[in-house]
């Protein structure tokens, strides 16, 4: 009755087990969306899940692997890249935890009963019973294990996922290598030595997990360093202020002698055009000040106006943003920064006259509609992660824009068509509730 009751507690614990590393690879790259093809997908890493690998055994090494990247790349989307990644990072832990958990259930069994090599006619009652226990514990051990990786790893993979850029995968893929051929020929060519087998099994798991949380550190510095730029911009931003508020208070001075010099005029029409002009000229700087509603906006358009301004674009914005003030200000340059920086970019690469950048927000019932919309080369993919040429430090801005906005519960919509590229955030507005009105006296 304890052996079967044993058994049923290892059958669930298994199957918990499975389940919990198929949600962590989920996680690190997604499940395709048909449900057909996730049931299956359940039932395939289940099995492959439970792979138990020895010592000398070549052809139980190779199928698992291939197995392993096929399910990968059947069931799973995502650039190969990443692919190759989730194959490099997992598999070395997938067999190093399970020969480990294998294994030494299997030495404490047997140092502990002294029962026969193989289970048979010589087991006794008490052999079958301490066996099943050892083994259900073993799975439990197992199961902790990835639930502690789970907590450790769950926030680091969504992360990497989102924001490493292609150079960066060929270069944890690289250095996932070193663990993957680790375990590969420890466990192939090494005697079944505890000395030996278990430290290297250890360091390969370890190996595997530290490489995504360095690639996690990296994307965080990153991040960081963006930030800062973003707050040095504001500092920056302000001090420009303050000193264009001299000089309008200087411009307004020289207003009244043009004024006087015009009064004077009386039939001087070229000399009252040119000093028109000159006051346009004059003015003209100060027309790129945005009142939103919001200052962190006003600073971000002001930038991206003056930048597209430089570059020969034209440039228009309508942003009423009273509806906005629940983003923090970081957000707010990170999703109208990148937007724009994208869509400044992507004009540059056209003929003066038809470089156009248009940026407007708006509220919809619920929800706050940021638009912006640009000209662009008709024969450049919609889609890029970033034109530039140097892949390994940018490529972050679009990322970066999704996170956010799923961070407020929105999301982004992109559209590549007839040289326009459109690019929608729709974030949810949260609701205010109203404040409770007294009750007023029955008369």
């Amino acid at each position: 009755m304890i052996i079967t009751l044993l058994d049923v507690l290892s059958f669930v614990v298994e199957w918990a087990y499975a389940l919990l590393f198929f949600w962590i690879l989920h996680t690190f790259l997604p499940v395709r969306k048909p449900w057909p093809l996730r049931l299956a997908a359940v039932v395939v890493c289940a099995q492959l899940s439970v792979v138990v690998i020895y010592s000398n055994d070549l052809p139980g090494l190779l199928g698992a692997m291939m197995g392993f990247f096929g399910y990968v790349a059947v069931f799973h989307r995502g650039r190969w890249m990443k692919k190759v990644a989730a194959v490099l990072v997992f598999y070395p832990a997938l067999i190093a935890v399970n020969y480990l958990m294998q294994d030494a259930g299997s030495n404490l069994f047997f140092a502990y009963t002294g029962a026969p090599g193989e289970p048979g006619p010589g087991w006794t009652e008490s052999d079958w019973f301490w066996s099943t226990l050892i083994h259900t514990l073993s799975l439990l051990a197992r199961l902790g294990f990835w639930v502690g990786a789970w907590a450790f790893l769950r926030r680091k993979l969504k992360r990497i996922a989102e924001s490493l850029t292609a150079a960066m995968w060929w270069m944890v893929d690289a250095v996932m290598l070193a663990p993957f051929v680790c375990i590969f020929i420890i466990i192939y060519f090494m005697p079944e030595e505890m000395a030996i087998v278990y430290p290297v099994c250890f360091a390969s798991i370890f190996s595997s997990f530290g490489c995504i949380y360095v690639a996690a550190y990296i994307c965080d510095s990153l991040q960081d360093r963006y930030r800062a730029q973003a707050l040095e911009k504001q500092q920056a931003y302000y001090k420009d202020r303050l000193r264009d508020e001299e000089r309008v208070r200087s411009i307004y001075h020289d207003m009244k002698n043009h004024l006087l010099v015009l009064q004077a005029q009386t039939g001087g029409s070229q000399a009252l055009h040119q000093a028109a002009q000159d006051l346009q000229v004059q003015l003209e700087a100060y027309e790129s000040y945005q009142h939103t509603g919001n200052e962190y906006l006003d600073i971000v358009l002001r930038d991206k106006a003056k930048a597209a301004r430089e570059k020969g674009i034209d440039f228009t914005a309508v942003t009423p943003f009273a509806d906005g003030g629940f983003l923090a200000p970081l957000d707010i340059s990170t999703l109208f920064g990148n937007a724009l920086d994208n869509a400044i970019e992507a004009c540059e690469k056209l003929p003066q006259g038809q470089r156009l950048v248009t940026v407007k927000t708006g509220r919809v019932r619920d929800m706050l509609l940021i638009l912006v919309e640009n000209t662009m080369d008709p024969q450049a993919p919609a889609h890029a992660r970033t034109t530039k040429g140097d892949t390994f430090l940018h490529g972050y801005g679009l990322a970066n824009l999704r996170r956010t906005a799923e961070g407020y519960g929105g999301h982004v919509l992109t559209r590549g068509e007839g040289g326009v590229f459109t690019l929608k955030i729709l974030l949810p507005i949260p609701q205010v509730e109203a404040p409770a009105r007294a009750q007023e006296p029955v008369s």
